[in-house]
């Protein structure tokens, strides 16, 4: 008998949100960018430490880690600024529910580049992505040992 398990993020896939994304302009993209974080699973105030903070973000930023039951990793994030969070989601977006081995495996920054964050976005917005995906990274390569 096969057992469906049902995802906890109600995130799109990139490859969906990218769908969308190259059809808008600069104004739309903030837009989209803004709604995306809004579908971000609430984050509890008492997981917002300084341990759970991104750093090198000009916004504040904290992730997470859970385990579900089947070992998928699921994380919680959470932003003060609303396109920052937006690109918490969009950085999600591309490790959300996943195995932490196939997490390991998964070049993150190359799933994120053809939304070319660098060109649409201020240096100050996007200068945290890489610490966020590094602390992704040695959080699924540290479970999947």
């Amino acid at each position: 008998m096969r057992r469906y398990l049902r995802l906890v993020t109600s995130l799109p896939t990139l490859s969906v949100i990218y769908d969308d994304y190259e059809l808008l302009d600069a104004e739309e993209r903030y837009r989209l960018l803004i709604e995306l974080g809004r579908e971000l699973e609430p984050m509890p105030d008492p997981l917002k430490t300084d341990a759970t903070k991104v750093r090198g973000c000009s916004a504040s930023v904290w992730v997470y880690p859970t385990r579900l039951d089947d070992g998928r990793l699921h994380f919680l994030a959470d932003s003060n600024a609303a396109i920052t969070k937006g690109i918490v989601a969009l950085v999600l977006a591309a490790v959300q529910d996943r195995a932490p081995r196939e997490i390991a495996g998964t070049d993150i920054a190359a799933e994120l580049a053809p939304f070319e964050l660098g060109r649409q976005l201020s240096s100050n917005r996007t200068q945290g992505i890489p610490n966020m995906i590094a602390l992704i990274r040695e959080t699924a390569e540290r479970l999947a040992a």
